[in-house]
């Protein structure tokens, strides 16, 4: 296991490297000028200068990316051009409420698609399965900024259950975190919920035609037992990479989920730094999504070894 896992992470390294140098060049071809943006209005010839000596956007573009890149591996990923912040001081603070995000999404994600998928799957043919998959395929058709706009209609304005955008954080005040974070939570958790349905749908429907599931059934085992402990434990492990997935696609940042909902997570961090021309925030926040798809790629993978026996004895 020890062996497997730092193969996968020899593995990650050059892939940041890679991810990094397309990060830091395309964000060159984005139009404008940083620098302009910075000084406002009067903008000095002189100052204008300074800054860019200051941030070193006089140098040939290979000696900015090396210079980035050294601050980088020492755990410095610059300065913001707009807030004068470090960086990972930033995405210290926005990260934690992406995360919180992220888990309560995937809370109604299995809680839905999960429980929906194995009954689909097992009611094959019948208006269960009929109907499972004309939500699954609502869910997947619907935009989650209009259903996020619905559900502030709905639930906010007319009825006055929950707040209809904000956010405290869950050290301060856990009440009012957990229900200001339900909503958008919910809505994204319902499209992920969609995909997670059709996936383990397909997965079941191929495990249960399987011939130890048909030997079991032959023995007299409770229908219970046939699906969830021999069917559903063998069809897991597609979940699982899929599960992976889409956590590290919600810690990018739903941007529109939490410019509806003003959550100040990486959604709008991101936004506000492309609008801004803020380089250093766009690379940082880039760079750590990248680590977070390969962290959460190599969490699949140890638990794929951990779920299947087969696996275990090849590592």
């Amino acid at each position: 296991m020890t062996r497997f896992i730092l193969s996968r992470i020899l593995i990650a390294i050059p892939t940041l490297l890679i991810v990094s140098v397309f990060v830091f060049g395309l964000q060159k071809l984005l139009p404008g000028d940083p620098i302009l943006v910075m000084a406002g209005e009067d903008r000095n010839p002189e100052v204008l200068e300074y800054l860019r000596e200051k941030y070193r956007l006089n140098d040939p573009i290979p000696m900015q990316y090396l210079y980035w890149l050294g601050g980088v591996v020492q755990g410095d990923l610059g300065i913001s051009l707009r807030t004068n912040q470090p960086v990972l001081e930033l995405i210290a603070q926005k990260l934690p409420v992406t995360i919180q995000l992220a888990i309560m999404s995937m809370i109604f994600a299995f809680l839905i698609g999960i429980p929906a998928g194995i009954l689909s799957a097992v009611k094959k043919g019948t208006w269960v399965d009929y109907v499972a998959n004309v939500v699954a395929l609502s869910g997947l058709s619907i935009p989650n900024f209009w259903l996020g706009i619905m559900m502030i209609l709905l639930v906010s304005v007319n009825l006055g259950w929950l707040p209809a955008s904000g956010y405290e954080s869950p050290w301060v005040d856990p009440v009012k975190s957990f229900t200001t974070m339900l909503m958008p939570a919910f809505v994204l958790g319902t499209g992920l919920a969609a995909t997670l349905m059709r996936h383990t749908r397909s997965a079941m429907l191929g495990v249960l035609q399987a011939d130890y599931v048909r030997t079991a059934r032959a023995k007299g085992l409770v229908e219970n037992v046939v699906v969830f402990k021999h069917a559903f434990r063998n069809a897991v492990l597609p979940i699982v990479t899929l599960s992976a997935l889409l956590f590290g696609e919600l810690l990018a940042g739903a941007v529109l989920t939490e410019q509806i909902f003003t959550i100040p997570g990486f959604g709008k961090l991101i936004v506000d730094a492309v609008f801004n021309r803020d380089y250093a925030v766009v690379q940082g926040v880039v760079l750590c999504t990248a680590v977070g798809f390969i962290l959460m790629n190599l969490i699949a993978d140890v638990l794929y070894i951990l779920l299947n026996p087969r696996l275990r004895t090849a590592q």
